[in-house]
């Protein structure tokens, strides 16, 4: 049992609410419910939801972050009318307890009320929170580029805290940024870069720079015991501290795709090297096309593909996600387009899987596949964002259909 998640975004052309337009929508709630006559109650309720659920939309996606980031006050306003308006609606609950009335009229009040209550958890845990994580991760004043970049790690953080009930021994985030206008050259972006080039097993910090420029970031944390939680924070307090990355997205043009993985080991055994994503790297050989993935499931016949094709993988990696990222690097390096690559490599896996991969020579596409029985992998969209994850529990946070 194991967890995936990928994110991609786009830059958003909305834009960003004003606090005052935010604060309107909610201010008054609390006092329109507290004012409800059992009569009037099924359609003030519904009213009041649907005021918060405007303030939902307008808040979410990078629009809504900028809001929320460039007022720090902004969200503890919001957060507070939000409380408001849900002990208000308490109240109605328990005032319904009391006094229940006819069926028909209950079965109205109490649609609204499921509706408010989804739309206030939307906002005050969702979107709220969501903010909060967002600054720790970017620091003060961050650029535009930077807010969207931490958007989708949040975002896949989140969804991984979520996806540990499926396996947590280790877990692993990629973030490959693209037009980051680095000057990988000049002496303080080399000093943060040193040692971290090469490492051989892609374990924690490591960074590739891929044919095309683009940086590869990866955080992994790996335990044989330990709590739910526990891996997040660890990729969390690397990635606030990694001056790199933070660099590299201070340019308004910079862009991250995210791809993330939580694992419950199978084959393999429970470290660095083995936790996902896995890349296309291989002993002496670190200049070809370069592939990033993640696996759910077994790859069964990964030790004959591996011989088949004299797959140079270091040794301390025992896992079988290996060869998928390795394998479609190769066909790419023989001449494949992406596609192809992808698709004749997962054709040659026995087992059942699912696959999320990521060629640098493609940043913004995500390539899936499901293989035999027992997997899922569910796209969730948004306006500005695709979410792909192995669970719908690790969509829907960001996502309003998948």
């Amino acid at each position: 049992m194991c967890g995936i998640i990928a994110v991609l975004r786009r830059r958003s052309d909305r834009t960003a609410p004003t606090g005052s337009e935010l604060l309107a929508l909610l201010d008054g709630g609390a006092v329109a419910l507290a004012g409800a006559d059992p009569v009037t109650l099924a359609s003030v309720v519904d009213d009041v939801a649907a005021r918060v659920e405007e303030a939902d939309r307008l808040l979410r996606g990078t629009p809504g972050l900028q809001a929320l980031l460039a007022d720090r006050a902004l969200p503890t306003m919001l957060g507070g009318l939000a409380g408001d308006i849900g002990a208000a609606l308490a109240t109605c609950e328990a005032g319904l307890d009391d006094q229940p009335g006819e069926a028909a009229g209950l079965e109205a009040v109490n649609a609204a009320v499921i509706r408010l209550k989804d739309a206030l958890w939307a906002v005050q845990r969702d979107r709220l929170g969501t903010a909060v994580e967002v600054a720790e991760l970017a620091g003060t004043n961050p650029s535009r580029a930077a807010i969207e970049g931490f958007a989708s790690v949040q975002a896949a953080l989140s969804a991984l805290d979520r996806l540990e009930v499926r396996g947590r021994d280790s877990a692993g985030l990629m973030l490959l940024v693209r037009d980051h206008g680095l000057d990988l050259s000049e002496p303080a972006t080399a000093a943060l870069a040193a040692g971290r080039t090469g490492d051989p097993l892609f374990t924690a910090g490591s960074v590739r720079i891929t044919p095309e420029g683009h940086l590869s970031f990866v955080y992994k944390a790996a335990a044989e015991i330990g709590e739910l939680g526990d891996n997040t924070r660890v990729l969390r307090t690397a990635i606030r501290a990694d001056g790199l990355l933070h660099r590299a997205l201070v340019a308004d043009d910079s862009v991250v795709t995210v791809l993330g993985h939580t694992r419950w080991a199978s084959i393999g055994i429970i470290s660095q090297p083995n936790a996902h994503p896995m890349n296309s790297d291989e002993v002496a050989q670190v200049d070809g096309p370069y592939v990033t993935a993640v696996l759910n499931g077994d790859v069964d016949n990964f030790a004959d593909l591996k011989v088949a094709d004299e797959l140079r993988i270091s040794p301390e990696i025992t896992g079988d996600t290996k060869v998928i990222p390795t394998l479609v690097s190769r066909r790419l390096a023989a001449g494949d387009d992406g596609v192809e690559a992808f698709r004749q490599s997962v054709c040659r896996f026995d087992g059942s899987v699912a696959i999320v991969a990521n060629a640098s020579g493609a940043p913004d596409r995500l390539q899936l596949a499901l293989r035999g029985s027992g997997q899922a992998l569910y796209v969730g969209l948004d306006d500005d964002l695709y979410v792909v994850a192995s669970e719908p529990y690790g969509v829907v946070e960001d996502a309003t259909r998948y």
